[in-house]
């Protein structure tokens, strides 16, 4: 947001800093020609209104982009930004047909009924009966990919397996999709299978206004019994912000009406939901909440009641490393019993665990589906995921420091040259500010610092900065804005990929102020709140 005016004087301030003329030592000179040379380069880009919101929107990488010299000059930011984006598109469409877009799901069923309900004084004698069998009683495997054959046409390939109790069967299922305009898209399928016959279905989306849309879903079943058409249409519309209202209607084997509201904010998830069908027909409430934490741990719980009993179900989500999001459930159903159900996300790929511990309402099948998961993930987390995520960090620190260990190297040298060629200036700003009793810089350090006893082995990376930041006083005010303070004149990143802080010790009218302030936050000294107090 720097006017014309400001960039000037700033760039006059620093050419009369870094200015070859002003330094006599050979070497000093030599440094300050080759950051006097920065200087100009970035005024050289920041003075011209195309290259500076260029770089404004897009940094470097926009400015190294071939492509500009065809743009018309006095362009807005808003047109030099769709140019960007179309030259970014040629390079897309050049790309487009190496992409996919891969998601799957597996699935274990798994029968531990006789952990809870056994059939002792039956199988008293029979060998082995002295150890509870968990068997696995079914099987889903399903995978897809997407395969774009133009910027408007897309196929999607799927297929899945499924077994239960020593059955199984599989499908595959072809379907392309076409965006129609920016209003609706088409989507036309083909599948078959060993189970079912040949299927034939054609999906439409539409957008209504800017704050409703319809999806309908229409598809032929052909099979032994002959032709089995089925019809499923979706009205949706947008409450508010966060809530939006569903309005279904199902027609075929299972037909159905189905309402529902869904409230979604930042920090929780509601829904509400009716249904009028043949077999089924329910209600249903659940809530999510949704913690602001690093982990984005989620909790949540449900009540469903209907014809064919009720179920509440509780449970947790939390990630647990980059790309992966585990999750257990607790149900409690009548006269389905007691299941825990495991989920395991990684990127695309969904790995599901259903485990049915009673048919009955035990108490102790609740409790131990409800504290056996969390002593695990507890036990887990400290003594495999903690280890395995620091030893991952380190690892991508350790590739992150020797990628740019030359750039870090030259930005080091840079930076000690600028404080060698800011020590005359700085003596000369603390003899003004000295004479006005006003703000002086005692010290200064740049980096990690480490506060907390829990990471007391961690080591201290900090680099002194007191030369640069007096230098950046005037008229006894220091100003920061919210940016890395790495690219400060005389900074560089000591401890790069960490976080880092800077911390301030100066002196304004007499009295030692203090203050702490985080890499990218904005600092603006002196400040009454800084101020030390003499009685502490």
């Amino acid at each position: 947001q720097a006017s014309q005016e400001e960039l000037k004087a700033a760039y006059r301030r620093l050419c009369m800093l870094y200015h070859p003329d002003k330094h006599r030592d050979p070497e000093l000179k030599t440094q300050a020609e080759r950051l006097f040379n920065l200087v100009h380069q970035a005024y050289e880009v920041l003075s011209d209104p195309q290259t500076r919101a260029i770089y404004d929107i897009y940094g470097r990488r926009g400015l190294e982009m071939e492509g500009w010299e065809v743009v018309e000059r006095k362009r807005t930011a808003a047109e030099i930004r769709e140019e960007f984006e179309r030259l970014q598109r040629e390079r897309e469409e050049r790309r487009l047909q190496q992409r996919t877009n891969p998601k799957g799901t597996i699935s274990v069923g798994i029968d531990a009924t006789d952990l809870f309900d056994r059939y002792d004084e039956e199988y008293e004698d029979v060998p082995g009966s002295s150890f509870p069998q968990i068997e696995i009683n079914k099987m889903h495997i399903s995978q897809s990919i997407e395969a774009p054959l133009t910027s408007t046409d897309t196929a999607i390939l799927s297929g899945n397996l499924s077994t239960q109790n020593g059955n199984g069967g599989g499908s595959i299922n072809l379907a392309l999709r076409r965006v129609t305009s920016a209003k609706g898209w088409g989507e036309l399928e083909f599948g078959a299978g060993d189970l079912h016959g040949p299927l034939f279905g054609l999906k439409i989306f539409r957008n209504l206004t800017p704050r409703c849309f319809i999806t309908t879903n229409c598809a032929l079943q052909f099979s032994s019994r002959g032709v089995r058409p089925g019809l499923t249409t979706v009205l949706a519309r947008n409450l508010d912000k966060n809530t939006m209202g569903y309005l279904q209607w199902r027609w075929g084997i299972q037909s159905a009406m189905n309402t529902s509201i869904v409230r979604d904010t930042k920090t929780s998830h509601f829904t509400v939901a009716m249904q009028l069908g043949i077999p089924h027909s329910f209600m249903m409430v659940s809530y999510q909440h949704k913690f602001q934490d690093e982990d984005q741990t989620r909790v949540k719980g449900s009540l469903k009641a209907g014809f064919f009993g009720t179920i509440v179900e509780y449970g947790a989500e939390r990630k647990i490393s980059r790309h992966s999001v585990l999750g257990a459930t607790v149900s409690v159903g009548v006269p389905q019993g007691v299941s825990l159900k495991i989920k395991l996300n990684r990127a695309s790929q969904t790995y599901f665990f259903p485990v049915h511990l009673t048919d009955q309402l035990l108490p102790s099948a609740v409790f131990y589906a409800t504290v056996g998961p969390l002593v695990m993930y507890f036990a887990m987390h400290r003594l495999i995921i903690k280890p395995y995520l620091r030893a991952q960090k380190e690892r991508e620190l350790e590739k992150q420091r020797e990628s740019t260990a030359s750039d870090i190297l030259q930005k080091k040298q840079e930076a000690e040259a600028a404080v060698r060629l800011m020590q005359e200036s700085v003596r000369r700003i603390i003899e003004a500010e000295e004479a006005r009793m006003g703000l002086i810089i005692v010290n200064a350090w740049y980096g990690k610092f480490v506060n907390d006893n829990s990471r007391k082995n961690e080591k201290v990376k900090v680099i002194d900065v007191t030369v640069p930041l007096q230098c950046l006083v005037k008229d006894s005010k220091l100003i920061l804005t919210e940016a890395s303070k790495a690219g400060l004149p005389g900074f560089y990143d000591p401890c790069v990929g960490e976080e880092k802080s800077l911390k301030v010790l100066y002196q304004f009218r007499g009295v030692l102020h203090q203050v702490m302030s985080a890499d990218n936050e904005a600092l603006r000294i002196p400040k009454q709140s800084h101020r030390i107090d003499a009685d502490g």
